[in-house]
């Protein structure tokens, strides 16, 4: 999940959830882990300061079934990202109707691939994949000029945030949230 809280940080700008609460369980592999082999968290993003601004993301694993294989969505009011294709759509975006009612403009992203966006230059082959690569080379890069690469430290400690607010708000199965200022994880 590190990952997908990770472009969800990346995409909306947040450092970390409002509030994080969960649900699952240990359903099939009863091997003595404590951790839920089926999981569900919904997330609370948006400024602390106004809860009347923001969004939510939902999600959801299962590590016993791979029904349809993994799949990878991300919705905003102007389109989808599915990173199962590597395609951009316009698939739930604010249609021009919609926006009329709301008193908005359509919102509507184009289709495009990512593949033709995205280009991979290395000069080895490790059969690794196109966006490992482009990692690793700006890490490389950085560690050679000095500057800030694309996911400096400060982004694992945020994705980290969440991910332990999710564990917690399973394990507790309370609404769990972040204190800024203290830096710290609450069960409300």
């Amino acid at each position: 999940m590190s990952h997908q809280i990770d472009t969800v940080h990346w995409f909306s700008g947040y450092d970390h959830p409002r509030s994080v609460s969960a649900n699952g369980g240990v359903y099939v592999w009863k091997d003595g882990r404590t951790n839920a082999d089926t999981f569900t968290a919904v997330f609370d993003y948006g400024p602390d300061n106004d809860k009347n601004k923001g969004f939510q993301v939902v999600y959801h694993s299962r590590m016993h079934n791979g029904a349809g294989g993994t799949k990878e969505y991300y919705y905003s009011n102007g389109g989808m990202l599915n990173l199962d294709t590597n395609k951009i759509t316009p698939e739930g975006g604010l249609t021009e109707k919609m926006a009329a009612e709301m008193g908005m403009k359509a919102n509507m992203l184009p289709t495009m691939n990512l593949s033709d966006v995205i280009k991979v230059e290395t000069s080895a082959n490790t059969g690794a994949d196109p966006m490992t690569s482009l990692h690793m080379r700006n890490w490389l890069e950085c560690v050679r000029s000095r500057k800030e690469p694309n996911a400096p430290a400060k982004v694992g400690y945020n994705h980290s945030v969440a991910n332990i607010m999710a564990t917690t708000a399973m394990h507790t199965g309370k609404r769990v949230t972040f204190d800024s200022k203290k830096q710290d994880i609450a069960m409300g």
